[in-house]
């Protein structure tokens, strides 16, 4: 397994290098993300552990630089960081003497409870000076999510079919260089582009998971939702003259049926929400209320009792909580910040929603918020059934960085409480083996035909890295 990484790095430190000599060629890493110096000075693995039972923990010197010396002594402090000990014999603040063995040092504890442990080294010098040596941290884990991996996601943006710029395979190189696992393509009113982009790869050795999507606009419906992993495009279902008058005519039975409107609400424009909804989810979709706070021409662009009504009836299966269309938008109205706080009200009055984090990006390389704005899922594998899974049962977390600053998760107290950990210790690794697979991606978008061997030999590099990382 080293062995594919190190030729991954040697592919990674060649392509920064070749982009280094050319400025003007080199894309914007969008993540932001960057990997602690400990973390890439040491192999320390595993980073991610059962809760309430001892494993052993590697911290493995990469670099002579930051190698082990035999005429050196080194101590160890352990802080489990919720301070929760309870079945082990730790005491703050202890520090206890410690051997290296062949450039690593071993650690076996006890990792009670569901937290974050740090481990810090310190090395004593021949002249009894002391210095940090390295400070590595793992997290312990319940059975449920131990047995799940986290996989980073967008699934709602555009290409130069609608209103966005790049062809869709370059759109999907971009996502997977920016360290994304899963994506769909979303353009308004149009399904076939997310078809035409999944047809590109699907002989591709690549592990960017593509899915069909689209964003749907029902006649004469200020709502905006999103469709994704549905078999067929909604617009379909009313693009020409005839079938939206039998569209029309089935939102109509809908809205007779309809009892108890609240004021302010328009019956049409709910039944229309409903029958759009109903439609994604019988063709195997899940279905999203879109940037349901997006302020738009001095107003926000779905009506407040239509939104309270969407949302307290749980119209859609996803929240869209994090939307990073317009960055104007946010510093004019931060529509993110009204729809978290709204998230945290739903949930306190028993009315939680499933929660998602999209870039909605009209053009990857312009966008200051792809690949900073994104969902995480907790789930077995990145297929559709596995994802869609984790998104219903409330196993998925939205991701903001606006410009770049440290990436904030929210969603669930305790998965975003992981993510946070993810996001500093383990995604800026990973993330990094994918920038190589994403480019290498764009490249046969452009029509490269020496892609596919590159791309072979970068396939699983990903998953490797969290098998290395996962404890048993």
């Amino acid at each position: 397994m080293m062995r594919r990484l190190a030729i991954a790095s040697v592919l990674i430190l060649t392509a920064l290098a070749s982009a280094l000599a050319q400025p003007a060629s080199m894309p914007a890493l969008p993540d932001g993300l960057r990997v602690r110096e400990d973390n890439r000075f040491f192999d320390i693995y595993p980073r991610i552990v059962p809760a309430n039972r001892a494993s052993t923990i590697h911290i493995v010197s990469r670099f002579d630089h930051v190698r082990f010396r035999p005429e050196c002594q080194y101590e160890l402090m352990y802080s489990p960081v919720e301070q929760v000990a309870l079945q082990s014999d730790w005491k703050p603040k202890t520090k206890e003497a410690i051997q290296p063995q062949n450039g690593r040092l071993s650690i076996t504890r006890f990792f009670e409870a569901e937290q974050e442990h740090t481990f810090v080294v310190e090395e004593i010098q021949p002249d009894k000076k002391r210095r940090v040596f390295c400070t590595a941290h793992v997290y312990s884990l319940e059975p449920d999510l131990l047995a799940l991996r986290p996989f980073k996601g967008d699934f709602h943006m555009h290409s130069g079919f609608s209103d966005g710029v790049e062809s869709p395979g370059y759109v999907a190189g971009a996502c997977r260089r920016a360290g994304l696992d899963f994506m769909a393509l979303t353009d308004h009113r149009q399904y076939q582009p997310s078809l035409e982009v999944m047809a590109l790869f699907r002989e591709m050795p690549v592990d960017l998971s593509i899915f069909p999507g689209e964003e749907v606009h029902p006649p004469d419906n200020p709502v905006h939702i999103v469709s994704f992993g549905a078999s067929a495009g909604i617009t379909d279902f009313y693009r020409t003259e005839e079938l939206e008058k039998a569209y029309r005519e089935e939102v109509a039975r809908i809205r007779a049926r309809l009892k108890d409107i609240p004021a302010g609400v328009d019956p049409y424009q709910y039944a229309s929400c409903l029958w759009a909804t109903a439609k994604i989810r019988e063709l195997g979709g899940l279905s999203m209320f879109a940037h349901c706070y997006w302020y738009v021409d001095n107003k926000f662009g779905v009506p407040g009792p239509l939104r309270d009504l969407l949302l307290k009836e749980r119209v859609f299966e996803i929240m869209e909580l994090i939307s990073g269309f317009d960055l104007a938008g946010l510093d004019e109205m931060d529509t993110n910040a009204l729809q978290v706080a709204r998230y945290h009200d739903e949930v306190a009055k028993g009315n939680r929603p499933a929660v998602a984090g999209v870039s909605d990006a009209h053009g990857v390389e312009r966008s200051e918020m792809f690949g900073r704005y994104y969902t995480i899922c907790f789930a077995p594998s990145s297929s559709f059934s596995d994802l869609a899974a984790s998104i219903r049962e409330f196993r998925s977390v939205a991701v903001e960085a606006i410009r770049g600053d440290r990436p904030r998760p929210f969603g669930p107290f305790r998965l975003m409480k992981y993510s946070n950990f993810l996001l500093r210790e383990v995604f800026p690794q990973h993330d990094e083996l994918c920038f190589e697979e994403g480019r290498r991606m764009i490249q046969h978008a452009g029509g490269d035909p020496g892609a596919f061997e590159v791309l072979r030999v970068l396939k699983g590099q990903a998953a490797q890295l969290y098998d290395h990382y996962w404890g048993k």
